[in-house]
């Protein structure tokens, strides 16, 4: 069997006009002879009727005591109503479909539920369903326990959802469908002029979306990456094709620009506090104790430089008072910078060519931007800037690297 699976974002599903677009893509695959299976999210966003957020707030107002089983139960709900609606409506123009939950899908997890991680495979339903020519519709972000409790696989758990389903059918192909027209060189609310990616490898999307770039979730490009199954990210108003990742090798090199192309594009991310300990004279276990106490804590760190004079990280701003007060019941005196953006420059091609930081020091200096911190590795530079500076930095850097070209 040729194997598509569709994945549907909130908006994708938010109103009618949507919805008729989402049914046009439907009929295109099964015109084009796919088997096909759809996973869907929640309509809409916060303040919609069936949106995840939405439905958290009906509990929130009795405040926050409500257990994880049943907050998980709660937060299945929107990708449920999404699904029997999508049905109702592919029923309708005369489309066989069926409704599957996660768990019935063969989404098995361990049991941590609102941040689950999938354990196992079992699509066999699917696939009986799929010889009977039937569309399957599969909720997204959801799953099941060997218990079969029901769990969430977290914030973005509807693109693993569909990464994950590809993998375990070997799909022939994997299409995101979300509210813009592919990935882009940097977020088009600061940058007006980003151009859209026709191809980039799992690497470089992984690293922009681990950075900052909302279009896909990195663990659902992870997932499709061990695989090698390839995502396109489309929208769902367009016919285009939007944006093919897949590996780098697979990537023709005339279409690729690989050589030309040493940055692929820019991302941030925003609300971060830089803390500082400086190390303390006799003491070796500086570092030890430091990122040990974070670790016990379940405080992220990030972005982190070592040196004899102390351990320079970042943290996340409304996880900063925490840390600093953990550090200082450690009889340490730890400097903060809070408010704090993280913009990173990411591309396959820059690694062992030189001058790409001599390049963003230039573009930053020029706009009168001070970097606090930098780190590198071999697709991805760093630079940590004030909060105030992140809109010009991520710009300074999208024209130096001619971006919109």
């Amino acid at each position: 069997m040729r194997i598509l699976v569709q994945k549907f974002g909130g908006t994708s599903l938010s109103t009618a006009h949507a919805r008729e677009h989402v049914i046009g893509h439907i009929q295109d695959a099964l015109i084009n002879h796919y088997k096909l299976v759809v996973v869907v999210s929640a309509m809409g966003r916060k303040g919609e009727p069936y949106a995840t957020d939405t439905l958290l707030d009906l509990v929130r107002k009795n405040g926050e005591g409500l257990p994880a089983r049943e907050l998980d139960m709660l937060m299945g709900c929107g990708e449920l109503i999404s699904a029997v609606h999508l049905c109702s409506l592919l029923q309708a123009t005369g489309i066989r479909s069926t409704v599957l939950t996660g768990g019935q899908a063969g989404i098995l997890t361990n049991d941590v539920h609102g941040n689950a991680q999938i354990v196992a495979m079992q699509p066999n339903r699917i696939l009986e369903l799929l010889e009977q020519d039937m569309v399957v519709i599969v909720t997204g972000f959801q799953g099941k326990t060997s218990q079969d409790e029901l769990t969430t696989l977290g914030r973005g758990g509807s693109d693993t959802s569909a990464t994950a389903l590809g993998a375990a059918l070997k799909a022939e192909i994997v299409d995101i469908f979300t509210d813009v027209n592919g990935i882009l060189t940097a977020d088009p609310r600061i940058v007006e002029d980003a151009k859209p990616l026709v191809r980039v490898s799992f690497a470089e999307i992984c690293n922009m979306a681990h950075n900052g770039a909302k279009v896909i979730h990195p663990r659902a490009v992870e997932v499709a990456m061990q695989a090698n199954i390839p995502i396109r990210v489309r929208s769902t108003f367009s016919k285009e094709e939007g944006t093919l990742v897949t590996a780098s090798d697979s990537i023709p090199t005339d279409m690729s620009q690989v050589k030309d192309r040493f940055v692929t594009g820019i991302a941030h991310f925003t609300n971060i506090t830089q803390i500082h300990v400086a190390a303390v004279e006799g003491q070796f276990d500086l570092q030890l104790r430091v990122f040990k106490t974070m670790a016990l804590h379940q405080i992220s760190v990030d972005f982190i430089n070592v040196n004899p004079s102390g351990v320079v990280y970042t943290v996340f701003d409304h996880e900063s008072e925490r840390a600093l007060k953990l550090l200082r019941d450690q009889g340490y005196d730890p400097k903060a910078v809070s408010g704090c953006a993280k913009v990173s420059v990411i591309g396959g091609g820059m690694n062992g060519v030189p001058g790409i930081m001599a390049h963003i020091v230039e573009a930053l200096t020029v706009e009168d931007i001070r970097i606090l911190q930098s780190a590198d590795s071999n697709t991805t530079i760093w630079v940590l800037v004030h909060g105030v500076d992140m809109i010009k930095s991520v710009r300074a850097l999208h024209h130096k690297f001619n971006l919109n070209k």
